[in-house]
């Protein structure tokens, strides 16, 4: 027995038959790849002549497309696999597909080898990345899609790519490829290529890669650079995306470029003049103008007068006699305000505006209503440690200072006297327009005790009171409603050592003698000491008259004052 259990004769006949193929076509064997022409074709197969007056078959749904679409014509030259030779008829079987893919392996091998690129379209999504044709199946990791890894498999689909061979291995049917290699790799050099022509005040074409909050990043050709928020637009831009979407394809201006740290700024809004430029002629101090109100402050709002041009309409230009406590109290952003412009600074781009400037100054004809010593009446707006405010009229209220209450009474707080709401009445003090300020007093309702303390009390006259307060230095003590005098402890009748407060008390009825009488600055100066020395002397002066003759000792006098 031969091989494969065949009998030694078939071995012997097959090797003859080998032979006798040989000696007929001596250049074809099976397995190889070789040229041929189609010489007819019927409707099962493309009969194609391979030299030597010997023709050989291929079914022809190999030579049709996806529409069923013949894709040959008789003369066309094409290459093809030598499946097997038949001797009986001198037929040859031949296969244009596996031709092609046995040349799709070799391309593919090239590739791999020689650092080539291969083309090929996206078929599929499979576990982990996707199925691409390159004639051959093969896998495209996910990570090797992109530069970054996308979130979304499906738009890959159907569409065609030129990819690197990074692992390949014909026996197990393994071919790995990567996109990204590629697009690095493209990247890089059109990198190289956009460093050598760099250069500041350049203009660019470029493609917004991603948006952030405080502006966008730009590929401008392999490098990166960032059009900071500030100069998208001449106009306020809350955020990018107002103005910019992800991949769309825009003109900047490169503003700066450091070579060390390859860092760009980039400007969209300097490829067009700045609106500032013509401010100047535009608008006038003093003129009215109409703009929209884009945003709000603490402070103030900030008003568009067209499209890259704002003024800053301040809280307190916002109303003449309103208090305005936020902006919001009054505007809101998107209204249309017509404002007057109070001030322009052109090199810093600052335009002030003013919206209680269109309307009469109520302060203006403040003192024609109220003059100066007339009576009003008023609720009173607020308290404070200091005074109180009463409404004059709307948005203009009156301070009574605390020093403008009373004559006579030493307040602690107003608030022991007043209540918020209640209505009080009050003199008119002063008006000062420059600073809206207006001052009132209560008061001034009553005439000043003080005014004529001069007329009633002299000096060395004898006056009585009650003591309305005791302190360290002395005491005072009220001689009428209003009308304080200050005994002083030297002036006081009373021992070295005895304190004030152990021999009188609030309230206790005292006598004094007038020392000083001074109503410009409200002080009465008296003396308990002095008094009792006059009257001591006065009652031996008139002891001495009574006896005629002759000097009274101390114990007589003592004697009769106690008769």
């Amino acid at each position: 027995m031969g091989e494969n259990g065949r009998s030694n004769s078939e071995v012997v006949m097959e090797e003859e038959m080998k032979k006798l193929l040989e000696m007929r076509f001596p250049v074809i064997k099976e397995g190889e790849i070789i040229s041929g022409k189609v010489a007819e074709i019927t409707p099962e197969y493309a009969i194609i002549e391979v030299g030597y007056k010997t023709e050989g078959l291929i079914p022809i749904s190999e030579f049709t497309d996806r529409e069923r679409g013949l894709t040959i014509k008789v003369g066309d030259e094409v290459r093809v696999f030598v499946d097997m030779i038949e001797d009986e008829d001198g037929i040859i079987v031949l296969s244009k597909d596996k031709a092609d893919k046995m040349k799709v392996w070799d391309d593919i091998a090239k590739a791999y080898d020689g650092d080539g690129v291969v083309e090929g379209k996206v078929v599929s999504k499979v576990k982990g990345g996707l199925t691409v044709d390159i004639g051959v199946k093969a896998f495209l990791p996910g990570s090797q899609i992109d530069l970054h890894p996308p979130k979304e498999l499906d738009i890959f689909i159907g569409k065609t790519f030129r990819f690197k061979v990074v692992k390949f291995n014909k026996k197990r049917s393994n071919i790995v490829l990567s996109r990204r290699s590629l697009l690095e790799q493209e990247i890089e050099e059109l990198k190289d290529q956009t460093l050598k022509t760099l250069e500041e005040n350049q203009e660019v074409d470029g493609i917004v890669k991603n948006l952030t909050d405080y502006g966008a990043f730009v590929d401008i050709g392999g490098l990166d650079g960032l059009l900071h928020i500030t100069d998208i637009s001449w106009k306020r831009v809350a955020h990018p995306s107002e103005v910019l979407t992800s991949g769309q394809r825009i003109r900047v201006k490169i503003l700066k470029y450091d070579p060390t740290k390859q860092k760009i700024s980039l400007g969209l809004k300097q490829l067009v003049p700045s609106p500032w430029s013509q401010v100047k002629d535009k608008y006038h101090i003093g003129a009215r103008v109409q703009g929209k109100v884009v945003s709000l402050t603490d402070y103030g709002a900030f008003i568009e007068l067209e499209p890259g041009v704002e003024g800053l309409l301040h809280i307190s230009d916002m109303s003449w006699n309103k208090k305005v406590k936020h902006p919001s109290k009054i505007l809101s952003p998107g209204d249309a305000v017509d404002t007057m412009v109070l001030d322009m600074d052109i090199e810093n781009r600052r335009i002030s505006l003013g919206l209680k400037q269109l309307l009469p100054n109520p302060w203006d004809t403040i003192e024609e209503k109220f003059p100066v010593g007339s009576r009003i009446k008023g609720s009173i707006r607020s308290i404070t440690d200091f005074g109180i405010f009463v409404g004059v009229e709307e948005g203009i209220d009156g301070l009574v200072h605390i020093s403008d209450i009373s004559w006579t009474q030493r307040i602690k707080h107003p608030a022991d006297l007043f209540k918020k709401g209640e209505e009080v009445e009050a003199v008119v003090l002063h008006i000062d327009k420059e600073n809206e300020r207006f001052s009132l007093g209560v008061k001034q309702l009553t005439e000043d005790p003080w005014e004529k303390v001069g007329d009633r009390y002299l000096t060395g006259s004898t006056v009585k009171g009650s003591i309305t307060g005791i302190t360290d230095f002395g005491v005072f003590l009220e001689l009428e409603p209003g009308v304080e005098g200050l005994i002083h402890t030297s002036e006081l009748d009373i021992k070295k050592g005895v304190k004030i407060g152990d021999v009188m008390k609030l309230g206790d009825e005292l006598e004094a003698e007038i020392l000083v009488v001074d109503p410009k600055n409200r002080k009465l100066t008296l003396s308990n000491k002095a008094l009792i020395k006059r009257r001591e002397k006065e009652d031996i002066d008139k002891y001495t008259q009574d006896q005629g003759s002759g000097n009274p000792t101390l114990g007589d006098i003592m004697e009769k004052n106690k008769k």
